[in-house]
């Protein structure tokens, strides 16, 4: 590997193979290239990566001993994690190299930065150690005040799943939501308080509580996994800007500036909706939607109370007339048509939900009843 490599990429995946005979550089190179071929796409099609200089010269280290051939394949990538590890498992589905059967397995991927920062950090401590020999007294005093305004705020935890987070994420009337811890500690660096991070790419409740009670904003990384958690976040979220760092680079890697510049191009979230042909989808109690999958296609009713527990089923055609027999009916899910008799009823005897299978066009909706059809609650 070249030096000007080392200090573009930032991961090498490295991956141990062993064969039944004996083959050489060329048979290895060709099965890598020729057996991930197609498995992905043009994305992570390995020739076209190492056109655009995404990965770097791939090397091989190999040794033959007795009718049997093992060795090394070393990747240099400066792709994101996600694609990183794509391309790492696709290199263990190979089987044969040359004529011969062959095993490959990932040993590691390392990450070249981490190896940057560690000997720039061991520098900086021989730097600080000299200097510190050198400074006069007086300045000692003046480093310590600077110091204390130059430290970053600490990270803190949001919630019941402990989301990483800025402080004060109940005073702020507008918010950041981003990917993962190292988003957060970088927006912190940079002044930016108002964070907390989604920790994972299931969108946690606390997510979506926040996204209804505030104004937030979700930058995310330029990459396939930023991708799909904004079409996550766009289905199950009131979020209500998506900004993105430029494509190829992660949040945790962005300067103050490159991060004003990603929020200053936000979209707003009903524009991308409309452009993915998407729609939110309301987040329901699970009897809620089962009650709904089981209800398509039979022209009946299930009525919950506040437990979800099923209180009644009855003809939909009954609906209107036998509601008032039912007692502590919270919420009504039947296949049929929300009209505005069934909406004041539901008014008058404080059921806060009406789930169907269409709602008419002429309701006049109150406050305390939510009108949900059952394309609102299922995928």
């Amino acid at each position: 590997m070249t030096s000007s490599q080392y200090f573009t990429i930032k991961y090498k995946i490295v991956a141990r193979f062993e064969v039944e005979g004996v083959v050489e550089k060329p048979d290895v190179i060709g099965a890598v290239f020729g057996q991930t071929e197609g498995l992905f796409g043009s994305e992570l099609d390995l020739r076209e990566l190492q056109k655009s200089g995404r990965i770097g010269r791939i090397e091989i280290e190999i040794q033959s001993k007795k009718d049997r051939t093992e060795g090394l394949i070393i990747i240099p990538t400066s792709l994101d994690r996600v694609s990183t590890a794509i391309i790492a498992a696709s290199i263990e589905s190979i089987e044969r190299i040359g004529p011969c059967a062959a095993k490959v397995s990932l040993e590691k991927i390392e990450d070249v930065r981490e190896a940057k920062r560690k000997a720039i950090i061991k520098r900086a401590k021989e730097i600080l150690k000299k200097w510190d020999q050198e400074v006069r007294p007086e300045a000692e005093e003046v480093f310590r005040e600077v110091s204390e305004i130059l430290k970053v705020t600490k990270a803190e935890t949001y919630g019941p799943e402990k989301l990483t987070s800025g402080p004060n994420i109940d005073l702020a009337k507008e918010i950041i939501i981003v990917e993962g811890r190292a988003d957060v500690i970088n927006l912190l660096r940079n002044g930016i308080l108002n964070v907390i991070a989604l920790e994972g790419a299931k969108v946690p409740q606390t997510i979506v509580k926040l996204t209804k009670e505030k104004e937030a904003t979700a930058l995310l990384d330029g990459d396939r996994g930023g991708d799909l958690i904004m079409k996550e976040l766009l289905q199950v979220t009131n979020v209500k800007y998506i900004a993105r760092a430029p494509r190829g680079k992660e949040v945790e890697e962005l300067t103050l500036r490159e991060i004003m510049e990603a929020l200053e191009k936000k979209v707003p979230a009903r524009e991308l909706r409309k452009k993915l042909k998407m729609r939110p989808r309301v987040l329901v109690p699970k009897e809620i939607v089962e009650a709904a999958k089981e209800l398509e296609g039979t022209l009946e009713a299930i009525l919950l109370n506040e437990k979800m527990e099923r209180v009644g089923r009855l003809p939909v055609s009954e609906l209107a007339e036998r509601l008032k027999e039912f007692e502590g009916v919270d919420t009504v899910v039947f296949d049929g048509i929300i009209t505005q008799r069934l909406v004041d009823m539901a008014s008058e005897r404080k059921i806060k939900y009406l789930v169907a299978a269409r709602i008419s066009n002429v309701i006049k909706q109150p406050l305390n009843v939510h009108l949900l059809t059952f394309k609102d609650i299922m995928e």
